[in-house]
């Protein structure tokens, strides 16, 4: 039934708007109210936060039919809100700031995004230069950061930052920075190869205040909490490339029926076939996997291996069956009115957000 309702949200509230999304680079507004009124904004936050009370396979079924519809953009405006910052302040979060924020997050009020990464620093998180200096009673913010997602539209940021002179991980703590205080900027709009309609932006802290019951946890265990909240990010990119990579086999096995070439379908064309073979048991083996990673998530059983292989193996097999679509497309494939065009764009990102396929390699080999 859940299903079905994201199915209608789908054609009623994206699809009518979608290639005007894409031009405008960002989604409207109307949009987070949307998804709060059709309870698709943080499914498993409890009724006592004002969600639904639903475990993460209600996250996954919005991200894989938003996925699978084909449209990447507001499907990741609403998973950096819903599976990556409600988490961080469901579970990390002190019990005044979820009774403030994770009931405007549910409706849609608030749109929250997390600023992790900086000019200078990408996956080496242990490198970013943000600090909040304690003053009395108060947090004084200054940096920078870049490639944030709902940049444009959000009201809550959840910042990672030093609080203190202590070496790498140690001195990282995180802090939730509202963005209408004074010394908060939006920074430009970043112009993408993919992803087009889902806003990313620079933002600065110039001696931002906030007070220290903005702190999320203790000072200094910004670093772990990260470490135990990538897991179910990681979990979340393989299904959104697993359900993007099925949409992109599906038109193109639709599309090698209809297209001829030297008098018969390029389906009939062995090579065709055996190609198409090898995407549909790549396309099995990857979802079956991630099944099992959430099974494990939900039972609160999901390991850091686990989560790295299935956002390493998904996120590189998403690239291979894009680029193997696009080929047997020809050159309508490179055409942008044809949607495996779009989809080709918009999957190359999943080797790099949430982790490298480098770093997911690194640490899948600290437990051979």
């Amino acid at each position: 039934m859940f299903r079905d309702a994201v199915r209608g949200f789908v054609k009623a509230q994206i699809a009518p708007h979608f290639e005007r999304w894409e031009q405008a680079g960002m989604v409207d507004r109307s949009y987070w109210q949307a998804g709060g009124e059709a309870g698709l904004l943080c499914p498993q936050i409890p009724e006592g936060y004002g969600g639904a009370g639903g475990d993460f396979k209600y996250n996954c079924v919005v991200v894989e039919e938003i996925a699978y519809a084909g449209y990447a953009g507001p499907m990741t405006d609403y998973s950096v809100h819903s599976d990556v910052c409600a988490g961080y302040i469901l579970n990390a979060g002190t019990e005044a700031q979820k009774e403030k924020w994770l009931p405007r997050m549910v409706s849609g009020e608030t749109v929250c995004a997390i600023a992790m990464t900086e000019p200078g620093t990408g996956s080496d998180l242990q490198g970013i230069k943000t600090r909040a200096v304690r003053d009395g009673d108060v947090y004084r913010i200054d940096g920078a950061k870049t490639f944030i997602s709902n940049g444009q539209h959000c009201d809550l940021v959840i910042v990672v930052c030093r609080t203190s002179d202590a070496p790498g991980a140690k001195g990282m703590s995180l802090i939730l920075v509202e963005t209408d205080r004074p010394g908060f900027r939006r920074g430009r709009k970043l112009a993408k190869l993919g992803l087009l309609s889902s806003d990313t932006s620079e933002m600065s802290f110039e001696d931002v205040e906030v007070p220290v019951a903005n702190l999320m946890g203790a000072e200094g265990t910004g670093f772990a909490t990260l470490m135990t909240e990538l897991p179910q990010e990681r979990l979340i990119i393989a299904y959104q490339s697993m359900a993007a990579a099925q949409r992109a086999f599906d038109i193109t096995v639709d599309y090698t029926r209809q297209r001829k070439a030297f008098g018969q379908a390029i389906a009939d064309f062995q090579n065709t076939r055996y190609k198409l073979a090898d995407l549909k048991a790549d396309l099995l083996v990857g979802w079956a996997f991630v099944d099992q990673c959430l099974e494990k998530h939900v039972r609160h059983e999901l390991s850091a291996l686990d989560a790295s292989t299935a956002k390493m193996w998904c996120s590189e097999m998403h690239g291979r069956v894009v680029d193997a679509c696009l080929q047997l497309h020809g050159g309508y494939g490179f055409m942008r009115e044809y949607e495996i065009c779009r989809l080709y764009a918009d999957a190359r990102i999943m080797r790099i957000y949430g982790g490298t396929t480098e770093i997911m390699r690194e640490l899948i080999s600290r437990n051979l």
